[in-house]
């Protein structure tokens, strides 16, 4: 069950990326697609505690954008939107994946440097 907290400051950051996307030079479709994305990953992330989750949300929309427009102009994606949507959706689980993965990682096997002699 959601806290009604939670739901107020969505609603509120959601009104702020409709505002934001109005700006110069901001382009609307992609700032509005990766919010989208990264609503999608902080409503999933359900065991994370609700001060992470709008971290994440705030990376996630940041790196969503940038990645968007990014690959909007070097692969010719026709959407910002779509392109930043997949951005936003998959960095931070990404991201979290591969963090969870070094801890978990067994580096006796890794090479030790210094001298052999």
């Amino acid at each position: 069950m959601t806290e009604p907290t939670s739901t107020g400051s969505l609603m509120t950051l959601a009104t702020s990326v409709g505002l934001a996307s109005l700006l110069p030079g901001i382009d609307g479709d992609a700032l509005i697609g990766a919010f989208a994305g990264a609503t999608l990953f902080v409503v999933s992330a359900k065991d994370l505690p609700i001060w992470k989750r709008l971290v994440y949300l705030a990376i996630s929309v940041v790196a969503g954008y940038l990645g968007g427009t990014e690959v909007m102009q070097r692969f010719g994606v026709v959407s910002g939107g779509l392109a930043a949507f997949i951005c936003a959706a998959v960095i931070v689980t990404l991201t979290l994946s591969m963090i969870e993965r070094s801890r978990t990682a067994d580096v006796t096997r890794l090479p030790r440097g210094g001298s052999d002699g």
